[in-house]
């Protein structure tokens, strides 16, 4: 059979289009390479019972992101390592949990900082998210609301997303990665049943916390998701 293609020199390339990248979108790919540069990266995972989370964020009238940051607050706390930022050899532990909440606009991904969510109610996060958001999307914010965060949460589960590894905005040392909620079959007893599951990523820097000290991490952000009917409860 004839090859119509030929075999003398590269395939041909038709040019589309050059698209010279915008300022936003060159600033994120420099602390995207500081990042990967700087920090040792890796990422633990975990799937999570969600039904008490989709459960609490129904009852309140909030976004399961909400709720999460409430739960992930809690985590912060419990391991302050991990509320942290590693810059000049110097790991440097904070007291509010100030949370970046990734949000995708036209020219890239911004993280406005929901600040000291533990000292917020969970309608006071859901209300202060919500106002960042509007104002990151609609452009109408200031630098000031993308500074002094101390962790940072990306969550793909709208675009669903089963899993992912987020890279850490530096010079924090840890991001969460929050995916889809799924259902899985799950044995009880005699029987099968069917439960809600949240998968999470949890990339950190490996220079300042280890593998263990994720676990645990997870492990306590997991025991708040799983009763975040508390939260509710608070008020």
């Amino acid at each position: 059979m004839a090859d119509d293609a030929g075999t003398d020199g590269p395939a041909p390339r038709t040019l589309r289009e050059e698209r010279t990248p915008s300022p936003m979108r060159k600033t994120i790919a420099n602390r995207l390479q500081e990042s990967y540069r700087e920090a040792v990266h890796v990422t633990v995972s975990r799937e999570v019972d969600a039904e008490a989370l989709v459960a609490a964020a129904d009852d309140a009238g909030v976004s399961l992101t909400d709720v999460l940051l409430r739960a992930l607050s809690d985590a912060l706390a419990a391991h302050p390592a991990f509320n942290a930022t590693f810059e000049d050899g110097t790991h440097r532990l904070y007291e509010e949990h100030n949370v970046g909440v990734a949000v995708a606009i036209e020219d890239g991904l911004v993280a406005p900082v929901v600040a000291d969510v533990g000292g917020r109610s969970l309608d006071g996060i859901a209300a202060e998210r919500e106002r960042l958001t509007e104002a990151v999307q609609s452009g109408d914010y200031a630098m000031a609301d993308l500074r002094g965060g101390t962790f940072t949460v990306s969550n793909l589960g709208p675009l669903d997303v089963d899993g992912f590894t987020p890279i850490i905005n530096p010079p924090q040392i840890a991001i969460l990665g929050v995916n889809r909620v799924q259902e899985r079959a799950r044995r009880d007893e005699d029987d099968v049943i069917f439960r809600r599951t949240l998968p999470l990523d949890l990339s950190f820097d490996h220079r300042v916390v280890d593998g263990a000290d994720a676990a645990r991490f997870l492990g306590t952000l997991a025991e708040g998701i799983e009763s975040a009917g508390e939260y509710v409860d608070e008020g």
